[in-house]
C-alpha cells in the first residue's frame, strides 16, 4: 500500500492534535511553543502519536519491507566520528572507541510511495518542524543516499555514543525492539564554544548519570533533537525484533550533500553528486566532528 497516495496527510496526521497546516491557530501555536521550550531546555522534544494509531501497522510493515535493503557494516568509531588513530591525548574521549553495529537504507532505496518518503516531502510537515526548531525554512538535503534514510540495529547491536554533523535532528521510531534498544542522551553537554571533555569522558566511562536522560519512544511518535550539541545513543537491542527508525534530514541552506568518506561510512558507496561536490561544504562550528 503506497499510504499517502491513498489518504490524504489529515488522515496520516493526527493533525487534531498537530495541526500542522493552521500553525497560526491556537492549538498550532501552543504546539510549537511546547517544542521550542523543550529544545531550548534539554535539546529534544517527542510528539507522541503523531502518525495516527490505525497506521502504525502500514508503517511499521512498510518499513520492515525495505529493511533487508540496508547496508550493514561493523565497524569501530569514536564518539566524534574521525578516525580512531587520531594524534589525540592519552585521555581525550575521542580515543575511546566502541563497535557500531547498526545499518541504514539509503533514501533511493526508500519507495518514493511509502508513508515517511511522502510526510518527509510534504511541505506542511517541512514548515511545521521549521517553526518547532525556530528557523525560517528547511530544505531537503540534495544528496540522493542520506535526505531520507531507515536507521536498522538488529539484536546484539548498538548505535553507540555519538554526536550529529548536524545541529538538529528529525527521526521517528517505526519498530521497536523486544527489549532494550533504548534513546539514550546527554543535554547540550557541549557548545559551539565548549567540547566538555570532562564530562564527555564521564559519561564514555560510565560516570556519566547525572547527565544522561532515557526516552521511552513509541512507534509513530514524533522525535525532534539536537544532536550536534547532546551526546546519544541507542542501547545494545536484544530480543529477537530489530529497531527501526526513520530518519528525516533537512538542512538550513539547499544543495546540501554529505562528505565522501562519510557517504561510504554509512552506505558502503558514493555516487557522482557526491564526488562533484566534495571540498565545498562549509563549517558552522570548529567542533571536532
Amino acid at each position: 500500500m503506497s499510504t499517502l497516495n491513498a489518504v490524504t496527510l489529515d488522515q496520516v496526521v493526527d493533525t487534531a492534535r498537530y495541526p500542522l497546516s493552521e500553525l497560526e491557530s491556537a492549538e498550532g501555536q501552543a504546539v510549537v511553543s511546547r517544542a521550542r521550550r523543550e529544545l531550548l531546555d534539554v535539546g529534544c522534544t517527542v510528539l507522541p502519536d503523531f502518525i495516527r494509531p490505525s497506521l502504525r501497522d502500514v508503517l511499521r510493515q512498510e518499513c520492515s519491507a525495505i529493511a533487508p535493503r540496508a547496508h550493514f557494516d561493523v565497524e569501530t568509531v569514536n564518539v566524534y566520528n574521525i578516525a580512531v588513530d587520531s594524534a589525540l591525548p592519552e585521555d581525550h574521549p575521542g580515543r575511546r572507541t566502541f563497535q557500531r553495529g547498526n545499518a541504514f537504507v539509503a533514501r533511493d532505496r526508500v519507495p518514493a510511495g511509502s508513508l515517511i518518503s511522502r510526510l518527509y516531502s510534504h511541505t506542511a510537515f517541512q514548515r511545521f518542524v521549521a517553526r518547532c526548531f525556530g528557523l525560517p525554512q528547511l530544505h531537503e538535503l540534495a544528496d540522493p543516499l542520506s535526505g531520507l534514510v531507515l536507521n536498522v540495529v538488529e539484536p546484539g547491536m548498538e548505535h553507540p555514543w555519538h554526536f550529529d554533523t548536524n545541529e538538529f535532528t528529525v527521526s521517528m521510531l517505526t519498530q521497536e525492539a523486544q527489549a532494550g534498544g533504548v534513546f539514550e542522551y546527554c543535554p547540550n553537554i557541549r557548545s559551539a564554544r565548549d567540547e566538555s571533555f570532562d564530562d564527555v569522558r564521564d559519561v564514555l566511562d560510565g560516570r556519566g548519570e547525572r547527565l544522561t536522560r532515557r526516552l521511552a519512544l513509541q512507534p509513530g511518535d514524533l522525535q525532534l533533537f539536537k544532536g550536534r550539541y547532546s551526546l546519544h545513543r541507542v542501547s545494545p537491542v536484544q530480543g529477537e525484533v530489530a529497531r527501526h527508525s526513520a530518519i528525516f534530514a533537512y538542512s538550513e541552506r539547499p544543495g546540501v550533500i554529505g562528505s565522501v568518506a562519510r557517504t561510504r561510512q554509512l552506505f558502503g558507496r558514493v555516487l557522482p553528486g557526491h564526488l562533484a561536490a566534495e571540498g565545498r561544504a562549509v563549517r558552522g562550528d570548529q567542533l571536532l566532528d
